[in-house]
């Protein structure tokens, strides 16, 4: 069985290097690392309540710990991730990925609101950019222009050996700028089928 990331990239999946391969693989994965997260001020009320709704991060931070936990079951990947602050206060951010048309990819963050994005290999550098959002209503997906909500997305990956990539997300309104940055470098590695178990979103 593939990935909804291998899905989504068809025979493009082949021209990823090793690290990125195991960070998207089928099976059970974890990336350990740390993230830079950053955002203006003013954003901080606005990202809690996205944070209610299972999006994003409320709080910046420098070389943050960060751990990502993934597996797929069935059609979806389920992401965890667990960023722990130096106070020691954990935030978590989960998702679940699927495919859809037009080999894009729909990151839900609850049960309703999802991102749709188009991901594409350039060299050996995986990059993603923001189709739309979406709201899904039972069979029906409900499309959310990007500038009615946070903005576009982009996203940028690279190898930087055979186990590291480095990672770049950024949201970026055409009136407001800037919303929301984070960036940082990971270890991928597979994991036995047993761990993490992932929380449903």
């Amino acid at each position: 069985m593939n990935s909804p990331m291998q899905i989504a990239l068809g025979n493009d999946w082949n021209k990823l290097p090793p690290a990125l391969r195991t960070h998207y693989r089928h099976g059970t994965t974890r990336d350990t690392g740390h993230l830079d997260i950053a955002f203006p001020g003013w954003m901080r009320p606005w990202l809690r309540l996205l944070h209610r709704c299972g999006a994003l991060v409320p709080r910046a931070g420098q070389g943050v710990a960060t751990v990502v936990d993934k597996r797929v079951s069935g059609t979806r990947q389920y992401w965890q991730r667990q960023i722990r602050f130096p106070d020691g206060e954990t935030l978590h951010f989960d998702s679940i990925w699927e495919t859809a048309e037009n080999n894009t990819l729909i990151e839900y963050v609850n049960p309703v609101l999802g991102l749709q994005m188009q991901p594409y290999v350039v060299a050996d550098r995986l990059h993603y950019r923001g189709v739309r959002f979406v709201a899904r209503l039972g069979r029906w997906r409900l499309p959310i222009p990007e500038w009615l909500a946070l903005g576009h997305t982009t996203i940028v990956e690279q190898a930087l050996d055979e186990t590291r990539f480095a990672m770049d997300f950024r949201l970026k309104h055409p009136l407001f700028g800037e919303l929301f940055r984070y960036s940082g470098e990971f270890e991928a590695q597979s994991l036995p089928a047993e761990t993490p178990k992932s929380h449903p979103v």
